[in-house]
């Protein structure tokens, strides 16, 4: 039996929750930030969107199905820290391929197990997302050493740490989109790609002119980690695609960078939106679908040429928008799910649909 090793987890605010350490052991520095799934949590470690984070699981029981390296929704985890109330040494899957323990020290991840997630879920809701330090050496950082590691710490890198170094194509014999990957989950790009998209995957930080050059159908913008005014250069490339003429399409990340092109604004949500069940209203038919959802930043203010098309029915936050004139049209949930609710599939129908009419 291996020993227990202790560990606390120290927020900006001074709150600090004491547990066991697992995975891989080291200090680590992040945002951190909950997320309501009660499954899918080897689908949440993999979301390139938690690059740069603390992840709280706020369901109990974490690891009780195992690790299956099918449903990776990236080529490895990219999040700083993974913090559970209680997580299982015995998986029971037929699927089952290693355990978390064994995943997260692979990747080289800090664990945070026993400690109150409720109580630490709502000192996030209640001062919102905070950085936070997790560490073995439990009562011995000074304010000081404290306060170093908090200045220090950025996230602004987060979009080039998670893109692709070079691009690659989907195969596919029905309409042609070109992405650009800022954090792309898996999911988003399979459900595009059993609808028949060819699909040609460029970096991040691709020019205008080098996605205009393969004549795509339409630019789609998928999600990713940070804040979007961070990435100013992205920001700039999705504004000439929009002069273009295509069509654009985004989903999350996608969504801001869209908005932030077309004159609109962003600002940070006080403690962000994770998980498998917020609730969204289409503005149109007046339907509520529940949505699944990882994000920090909203768009909050909208130019006159745009107008929304969905918004968060708990808060009232824009959650979809369309450009009046212009053919673009962006989301801020995740239709593909993984992990979530599959309501709104129809979505990419929708999206292919769009891009048909404007052809």
């Amino acid at each position: 039996m291996e020993k227990t090793i202790k560990a606390e987890l120290i927020l900006e605010n001074g709150a600090r929750f004491k547990g066991n350490a697992f995975g891989y052991i080291k200090e680590t520095v992040g945002e951190v930030v909950f997320t309501t799934s009660m499954t899918g949590y080897q689908e949440t470690m993999t979301d390139p969107s938690f690059a740069g984070q603390i992840v709280t699981m706020t369901y109990p029981l974490v690891g009780n199905y195992g690790i299956n390296l099918e449903d990776m929704e990236s080529d490895r985890p990219y999040l700083k820290g993974f913090v559970v109330r209680e997580k299982c040494d015995l998986p029971n899957n037929w699927r089952c391929e290693m355990e978390l323990e064994g995943f997260l020290r692979q990747y080289k991840i800090m664990g945070l197990e026993g400690i109150d997630t409720r109580a630490l879920t709502r000192c996030l809701r209640d001062n919102g997302t905070m950085k936070g330090i997790i560490t073995t050496r439990v009562g011995d950082l000074t304010a000081s050493q404290i306060k170093q590691k908090f200045d220090t710490y950025t996230n602004k890198d987060a979009v080039k740490e998670v893109t692709p170094k070079e691009k690659y194509v989907m195969s596919g014999s029905g309409t042609h989109l070109a992405v650009l990957d800022c954090g792309i989950k898996r999911g988003i790009l399979r459900d595009l790609n059993k609808r028949g998209c060819k699909l040609t995957v460029f970096p991040a930080f691709t020019s205008a002119e080098e996605i205009l050059d393969t004549n795509a159908d339409a630019l789609f913008l998928g999600n990713g980690p940070g804040n979007p005014k961070d990435i100013p250069e992205v920001i700039e490339t999705v504004r000439k695609l929009i002069e273009s003429g295509k069509p654009v399409l985004g989903i999350c990340l996608g969504h801001q960078l869209i908005s932030l092109a077309l004159g609109c604004n962003t600002s940070r949500l006080k403690f962000g939106h994770h998980g498998g069940n917020h609730p969204v209203k289409d503005l149109n038919t007046k339907r509520v679908y529940i949505t699944s959802q990882n994000h920090e930043f909203v768009v909050s203010d909208l130019s006159d040429d745009v107008e929304a098309t969905f918004i968060n029915v708990n808060d009232g936050s824009i959650e979809g928008i369309r450009h009046k004139s212009k053919p673009v049209y962006s989301i801020q949930f995740h239709p593909e799910a993984a992990p979530g609710p599959l309501d709104t599939q129809f979505l990419f129908d929708r999206f292919l649909k769009f891009i048909e009419e404007v052809k």
